[in-house]
């Protein structure tokens, strides 16, 4: 990992419709598209991407300008991620040739008091109660131990020099019409608060992974978690100290699935991502190339897939650490094949339908029936040497504000949990939410070839599936198939409150031709239009010949 990086970063955004075609042209809203060998960045705030290109300059490798990127983005888009946030992060190494998923997901406080108040009332959502342990900070320390190069001392000066420039200010920026007012100088607070982790770095012994774990000590078990508490009792809050210093980031092995030769590594059921790898095992059996790009069957096979997987994530995913998830019986060739039957060619369902794999049925009713109840942005990174990272960081973040004098600002990930008993995703003390982040790498033998990562909650994988499918059964170029005209549905329990699924529903751009649409409702489809794309897209491929990678985004640069 001792190696030039190319990185991608990414706010939560709705890109545009694409004008329909096989092999979409350029248009002038087009993205940012960078090609090089020596690394490039792609990011969604123009001093994020400094701040990568920064490290690759000084001789960085991916997990260290990597890490200055998540931390630069969490001080310039607050709205998409925060210190406070959380991010799954994706990492292949090409010297160890293996991928391993670094579990950057914080958890419910552990008072069964605070429990049974999330069970009587609900889960705030913005509220300062449905703040989940902050985990970045510990997921950038992980990924430096385990693959970077440089110290927090080093990563950090680019965020650093962002603070000092930013001024006081008494709100924050999230990116939309909303303002979060602070009524402190938050920028210079944060500042403080990350100078004395690098105090914490210089004085610790040992070797740089100990200097680095006394960067996480100071902030989850040292006087930074002293004063997150005195705010979480201030504000009213749940979470204390002793959540925070009971946080540790896992590292585990990532799931895989095979599509058409090619390997897909995704995150587990802590997130969403499994069902994209369900919905590929569906689909593989149908010739998509034959039924056309974007054609009625072509919409209606992949929409009705993703129903069924969609369906079985609501019904089974969860932390795995609490919940037994089968997640080899929903991966299996039996399930897969009996749950391909249910597919009607000419018939959109109008149920949420998932399958039984523990008795190998294809269907039986849904746990969670009723009564319902009412920012993300993206990271991938990829060297010459063919290392690739792709992480999904992300904030939602909390109204509540910023957490004292520390600059601080958390999320309200747990929002992300229900309060549905007996049910894999229920609130419970300790436990992590099942989220939506889910970044994707894909491997051509034993060679990656693009890593993705979107932003857009529920619609995360559904982009992220048409990408893969526009880039494998299209032969789309990695900059096409960022382009090609994307639709979704919200045919599924929402990620974020519980809200009722909307059966039968199917959005797509409005370039569309109006034959399509036609023939879609006439399949029982409830056909919207829409002018926004479907999930907030960044992506690298890499050709596997040249070894050039073409990073595509909203603002792309590369390392001269």
């Amino acid at each position: 990992m001792r190696k030039i990086i190319s990185i991608v970063l990414l706010p939560l955004f709705a890109l545009p419709g694409w004008p329909q075609a096989t092999k979409p042209p350029v248009t002038r809203r087009g993205p940012s598209v960078a090609v090089g060998s020596q690394g490039v960045v792609v990011s969604g705030r123009a001093a994020a991407t400094g701040a990568g290109i920064k490290i690759l300059k000084q001789g960085g490798n991916a997990a260290d300008a990597g890490a200055a990127t998540l931390l630069a983005l969490s001080v310039t888009y607050v709205g998409a991620f925060c210190v406070g946030g959380e991010v799954p992060i994706l990492v292949y190494d090409a010297n160890q040739k293996n991928v391993k998923l670094i579990e950057g997901i914080g958890e419910a406080p552990r008072d069964p008091k605070a429990i049974a108040w999330y069970m009587q009332h609900g889960i705030p959502d913005g509220d300062v109660k449905a703040a989940a342990v902050p985990s970045t900070i510990d997921a950038v320390v992980t990924l430096l131990k385990l693959y970077g190069t440089k110290n927090f001392e080093e990563v950090v000066q680019p965020t650093l020099a962002i603070l000092d420039a930013g001024g006081p200010t008494s709100y924050i920026d999230t990116g939309s019409d909303q303002r979060i007012e602070t009524g402190v100088h938050w920028q210079a607070d944060l500042a403080v608060t990350f100078r004395k982790l690098v105090e914490s770095e210089r004085t610790a012994k040992g070797t740089r992974e100990q200097k680095l774990q006394a960067v996480s000590d100071r902030f989850y078990r040292g006087d930074i978690a002293d004063a997150l508490q005195a705010w979480y009792i201030e504000k009213g809050g749940f979470l204390r100290k002793t959540d925070l210093a009971a946080h540790k980031t896992p590292v585990v092995d990532p799931l895989t699935t095979s599509y058409r030769g090619y390997t897909v590594y995704k995150t587990g059921p802590l997130t969403q991502g499994p069902y994209l790898l369900q919905t590929l095992r569906l689909l593989e059996d149908f010739d998509l190339k034959k039924m056309g790009f974007n054609s009625a069957d072509y919409i209606h096979t992949v929409i009705e897939a993703e129903k069924l997987a969609l369906a079985d994530r609501d019904e089974y995913y969860g932390d795995p650490n609490f919940t037994k998830v089968p997640m080899q019986l929903l991966l299996s060739s039996q399930y897969t094949n009996m749950r391909r039957k249910l597919i009607d060619p000419r018939k959109a369902s109008l149920e949420l339908r998932p399958g039984d794999p523990y008795n190998m049925k294809p269907t039986k009713p849904p746990t969670i029936t009723g009564p319902w109840h009412g920012g993300t942005t993206v990271m991938c990174v990829t060297d010459k040497f063919g290392n690739v990272i792709a992480a999904t960081p992300s904030g939602l973040s909390s109204t509540a504000g910023v957490a004292g004098r520390t600059g601080i600002i958390h999320g309200s990930r747990l929002s992300s949990l229900n309060t549905f008993a007996g049910t894999p995703n229920v609130i419970e003390p300790g436990k992590r939410p099942r989220v939506t982040l889910s970044p994707t790498l894909l491997f051509h033998g034993a060679e990656p070839v693009m890593a993705i990562s979107v932003a857009g909650g529920d619609q995360q994988d559904q982009a992220a599936i048409q990408v893969i499918l526009n880039y494998i059964d299209f032969g789309m170029t990695p900059e096409e198939a960022f382009k090609a005209p994307r639709f979704s549905t919200e045919h599924f329990i929402s990620s974020f409150g519980q809200d009722s699924a909307k059966l039968g529903s199917l959005s797509v751009p409005n370039t569309l031709p109006e034959k399509v649409q036609k023939d879609l409702r006439a399949r029982g489809h409830s056909v919207t239009v829409s002018r926004e794309g479907v999930g907030g897209v960044a992506l690298i491929g890499i050709d596997s010949n040249t070894k050039k990678a073409t990073a595509v985004g909203p603002a792309a640069g590369k390392v001269e």
